[in-house]
């Protein structure tokens, strides 16, 4: 098992969290909290006998690593990494053509809704900490995420799977312009250093978001979401 610990912080991440099956460990609750969101996430503790301890604001503080804990942090017993074969069979399952996400050099993905999993390399990985569980609202409960030593030979290794690869960049074709359908991966770099260029070389295409006025306004996030979305339009036409 490939398992590493970490706190799931806020509302809405953490009823996503239970309702994804995620097994939590404990949970810590603002002490005197009785708000609709906060009632759901005891009514599920306790369907699922999380033990639960109602605590001050300060050891919220203490304990939160995002400082966006909205009254309530659980401990997940653990994030289990799958397996880049694990995600290939994910999507033959449900006889899709596979799309992934890779991740390089970003710090704190989000917005990765649509994809069969998502892979990222190991010394630069986010961790996927508590920050990745919040902002990505439990998107992560629903996708699975792979971690491998080098990415550039992740690529090769996939395209023998018969999977085109794509990257984002703004010096790149019109995403309108490119045929996005079929077995994909998408691959997505940080604002500042973008992809890595060993990582680029091997991308099959370069994609550019159509965009008016300032074209760095856009940061790595958002461009990953609108690209996933260009990508699950073109599936569905």
């Amino acid at each position: 098992m490939r398992y590493e610990e970490f706190t799931i912080e806020g509302r809405n991440a953490v009823i996503e969290a239970y309702r994804a099956g995620r097994p939590i460990d404990k949970l810590f609750i603002l002490d005197g909290c009785q708000d609709g969101p906060i009632l759901t996430i005891k009514r599920e503790a306790k369907a699922k006998q999380t033990p639960v301890k109602f605590v001050t604001k300060e050891r919220l503080d203490q304990l939160s690593e995002t400082g966006k804990h909205q009254g309530v942090i659980a401990y997940a017993a653990a994030y289990e990494y799958a397996t880049v074969e694990e995600i290939l069979d994910n999507a033959r399952q449900k006889g899709e053509a596979p799309f992934l996400f890779l991740l390089d050099n970003i710090e704190d993905p989000h917005n990765l809704a649509g994809a069969h999993g998502v892979i990222v390399p190991k010394n630069r990985a986010a961790g996927l900490t508590a920050v990745v569980a919040k902002t990505s609202a439990g998107a992560l409960n629903f996708t699975p995420v792979a971690r491998v030593t080098n990415l550039a030979k992740t690529i090769e290794e996939l395209k023998k799977e018969g999977i085109w690869f794509v990257c984002a960049d703004m010096g790149g074709t019109t995403m309108y312009d490119l045929n996005l359908k079929g077995p994909i991966g998408l691959v997505i770099g940080n604002e500042g250093e973008g992809v890595g260029r060993l990582v680029k070389e091997k991308c099959d295409m370069v994609a550019s978001i159509p965009m008016k006025g300032d074209i760095d306004s856009l940061n790595a996030s958002v461009a990953a979401g609108v690209l996933a979305y260009e990508i699950v339009r073109q599936r569905l036409q």
